[in-house]
């Protein structure tokens, strides 16, 4: 019978119906830019593939945004001082990470959902007032969307994609001062709770995210 096996096979061959060999996972990797409150760019990697009969992939994000950072002259009373001297200067971002699952929902559209990790900080600095302090916080969140992948060539595709995230609250802290949702706070200044803090600063709380990118299939 072993013998046999080889001109079984090359017989197979020739009638087109030799055996095909699982395809097993494939990975694309690429970029994606535009807004999620503000200017963002991300890369990241998908996996599809993962087993036979599993018609969904996994996408790992990691992206960085340039946001709001809040009101400069509250953040100084809420985490510094009542000092009003000097020029205000300000800048925000986030560092983003995110896991996504995707179900294709037709030859060239997917829906997304995920857990996300973003980072925020603000920078403050008041030009000849003597002060400069930055204020961070770390969310976990939630997303959710839609995207559609449009060939450009045999591995290259172009993607449209737009959705949303949500950010639990967190602890914000700055300076030598935090406050936390629960108003369990560390040297607040005057009588000011998270309320305030939140309404000083930019943290991330619901962003809609319109992005445009490319995607690059690796290997065959």
């Amino acid at each position: 019978m072993r013998a046999k096996l080889p001109l079984l096979l090359s017989t197979l061959a020739l009638l087109g119906v030799a055996p095909v060999a699982a395809q097993g996972p494939t990975l694309s990797v690429g970029g994606l830019v535009g807004y999620e409150n503000g200017t963002a760019i991300q890369a990241f990697g998908t996996v599809r593939g993962l087993a036979e009969g599993i018609p969904w992939a996994v996408r790992l994000r990691l992206g960085h945004t340039a946001v709001s950072p809040g009101s400069p002259t509250l953040a100084r009373r809420v985490f510094v001082n009542q000092a009003t001297n000097g020029t205000p200067s300000a800048s925000g971002r986030t560092w983003d990470g995110g896991l996504d699952v995707l179900l294709p929902r037709g030859p060239r559209t997917r829906i997304y959902a995920g857990l996300r990790h973003s980072s925020f900080m603000a920078d403050f600095v008041f030009i000849g007032g003597n002060e400069d302090f930055e204020v961070r916080s770390s969310h976990w969140g939630v997303a959710s969307g839609f995207e559609g992948g449009f060939p450009m060539a045999r591995k290259l595709d172009l993607l449209l994609s737009a959705g949303a995230e949500y950010y639990l609250s967190s602890r914000i802290a700055g300076h030598d001062t935090s406050y936390s949702p629960s108003n369990q706070n560390v040297n607040p200044r005057e009588d000011f709770t998270y309320a305030d803090a939140d309404e000083a600063v930019g943290q991330p709380k619901l962003r809609l995210a319109l992005l445009v990118g490319v995607s690059y299939r690796l290997g065959r």
